[in-house]
């Protein structure tokens, strides 16, 4: 009963981002489905808000928490303030995004990149900061997710 609770459920929200611009628009991003796309709308509410799309990073607490005291100055952990949800929901877009995707984007070649450097964990919290900020991007720009040319096909 409860699997078919959950279907049911899955059903109608797929119906409601499809029905929703925006949610159509932000679905355009690879990793990111209907929960993503409608949970986004539903905590970022009014675009405008932000004075730039850095600050939404700050808002859903993906930012690095940052102690400073005389000459003490440590960029530590993300800060975690803001939505938990939120903030889970896009970090298991940016993991989608980094291992599951296999259409070639820039912010993907950044992320596996950037896991090879610092390791898998901190870079999926890192294209989960960027993608909110892109993700907020193109709802104010009203814009589609912009893939970008991989290095093969530009040689070509």
């Amino acid at each position: 009963m409860m699997r078919k609770q959950k279907a049911l459920i899955d059903r109608r929200l797929g119906q409601m981002a499809r029905k929703d611009d925006v949610c159509k628009r932000l679905m355009t991003v690879s990793g990111v489905g209907p929960i993503v796309s409608l949970l986004f709308k539903a905590t970022i509410d009014d675009p405008n808000r932000f004075k730039d799309s850095k600050a939404v990073a700050a808002h859903l607490g993906l930012t690095p928490r940052i102690y400073q005291s005389g000459e003490i100055d440590r960029s530590g952990p993300v800060s975690k303030c803001g939505d938990k949800m939120m903030r889970h929901a896009l970090f298991e877009a940016a993991n989608m995004h980094l291992r599951r995707s296999r259409k070639w984007s820039v912010l993907r070649a950044w992320g596996v990149k950037l896991a090879k450097r610092i390791g898998a964990r901190k870079a999926c919290v890192a294209v989960a900061r960027k993608l909110a900020i892109i993700m907020h991007r193109m709802w104010v720009d009203e814009t589609d997710f912009r893939f970008g040319q991989s290095p093969a096909a530009q040689a070509a």
